[in-house]
């Protein structure tokens, strides 16, 4: 049987999930961030999301606020309401929901995110990952509650990090692996056999939002630490250094001779 639900996501990791719930349950609407000043044109541009659910006729709301001052919620919950929906999904939306929308659903809110929680826990998970030397990451499906990436997990699946991923391959395949774990949580939900687990207390971390201050390599600091911070700031601050007065922008790197010779054997000879 088909669900009916809303899906909360804006960038380009929230569409394989997008995609996968349209093909098997019923998207009744959409909520996305605002269109905002893009390029050096700063014409107002939509999110991936909202691109893609208004190319499928979608419904879509963009509150701007959801709390505090000038908060949308009002209009937010009476259009939810006319929406009906039986599960929320949140993938990488940017706006934290309140108490009176977390509740309003009756399977609840579900939040697809980038790391194994209780590791990594907010706004950075896929770079703070490879940052750290992690030798994995995956998604986790949880049940949300008020707490910041806090609520019981429902599903999780592992995704190996590989010695030369950089932040961007890594959330390709982080995104596609959402898709498939969200359909599978989903059923448990309707044939009551899903189990929510409560996250445990030891091994939290948290994962703080990128600064382009970060982007500044130090180079007093060892190889590993260079390359993991290069690789984990690819696509974005991108890690930068000064060569002869000039900026330069680094995007991958590789550690060690044998990587180099490794590199060597696999290069095209030259003429």
């Amino acid at each position: 049987m088909k669900l009916r639900v809303v899906f909360a996501g804006t960038p380009a990791f929230a569409l394989p999930p997008l995609v996968a719930l349209h093909g098997a349950h019923h998207v009744v609407g959409v909520m996305t961030q605002p269109d905002r000043p893009a390029g050096r044109g700063q014409k107002l541009a939509a999110s991936p999301v909202c691109e893609w659910a208004r190319a499928q006729a979608l419904p879509v709301l963009q509150p701007l606020r959801l709390r505090g001052e000038h908060s949308q919620l009002p209009l937010v919950l009476e259009t939810l309401r006319e929406w009906q929906p039986e599960v929320i999904v949140v993938v990488a939306y940017g706006l934290i929901l309140p108490r009176e929308l977390l509740g309003l659903p009756r399977l609840g809110c579900l939040n697809i995110h980038a790391s194994l929680l209780p590791r990594w826990r907010g706004a950075a998970p896929i770079q703070r990952a490879i940052e750290a030397g992690d030798a994995q990451s995956g998604v986790s499906i949880m049940q949300m509650d008020e707490g910041l990436d806090t609520g019981a997990v429902l599903g999780e699946s592992l995704v190996p990090i590989h010695p030369d991923d950089t932040a961007a391959s890594l959330h390709d395949r982080l995104a596609e692996a959402g898709a498939p774990l969200l359909l599978s949580v989903l059923e448990a939900l309707q044939k009551g056999t899903a189990v929510a687990k409560p996250q445990p207390n030891a091994g939290v971390t948290h994962a703080a939002k990128l600064t382009r201050a970060e982007s500044r390599l130090d180079w007093n600091q060892d190889a590993t630490t260079l390359d993991r911070r290069i690789r984990a700031f690819n696509p974005w601050p991108v890690a930068e250094t000064q060569l002869t007065g000039e900026t330069v922008k680094l995007l991958t790197s590789r550690v060690g001779m044998r990587a180099w010779l490794r590199w060597r054997r696999q290069a095209p000879c030259s003429a």
